[in-house]
């Protein structure tokens, strides 16, 4: 039996950092192409420094609030269809004619089986960035575009 505080899976490994899923939407079963990379998986507070009165020894640091992080998306260009790329259209070329729809994500780690092992949840994400990677004469790589999403708070789900 593993120890729950353990790093590794329940086959003796370390998780594997290629092999994720991103999903979209209220339903979450909505899977959309497959990601080069996702980054900005991170939780930080931040801090504020209160110096002693009167005790020139101590300095402490106190949490004042959440601070949240983008989320970095990484994949080859989609197509039109794609619900994300028809998601950050809605968001930058509407012209804010209609609200901004905020729209939960789940990023899962997956086995060899095809099963999440790492889960984590973003609430109220929205596109913030939508940029294509420099195109080159001398480069034979797919053309990539990033998208970075702003989300109110995650959570570790499994």
């Amino acid at each position: 039996m593993l120890n729950p505080l353990s790093p590794l899976t329940s086959d003796g490994y370390q998780p594997s950092a290629f092999y994720f899923k991103v999903m979209f939407g209220a339903t979450l079963g909505l899977v959309d192409t497959s990601f080069k990379e996702v980054s900005g998986i991170s939780a930080e507070l931040e801090t504020e420094t209160v110096i002693e009165g009167g005790e020139n020894r101590y300095v402490h640091t106190l949490p004042t609030h959440y601070k949240s992080r983008s989320l970095q998306l990484k994949r080859g260009i989609a197509p039109m269809t794609s619900p994300l790329v028809l998601w950050c259209r809605s968001v930058f070329e509407a012209d804010f004619v209609t609200p901004i729809l905020a729209q939960p994500i789940v990023v899962c780690l997956m086995n060899a089986d095809g099963l999440p092992i790492r889960s984590w949840s973003f609430a109220n994400a929205y596109p913030i960035k939508w940029e294509v990677e420099a195109f080159g004469s001398e480069k034979n790589e797919v053309a990539i575009e990033n998208i970075t999403l702003s989300y109110n708070y995650s959570n570790r789900l499994t």
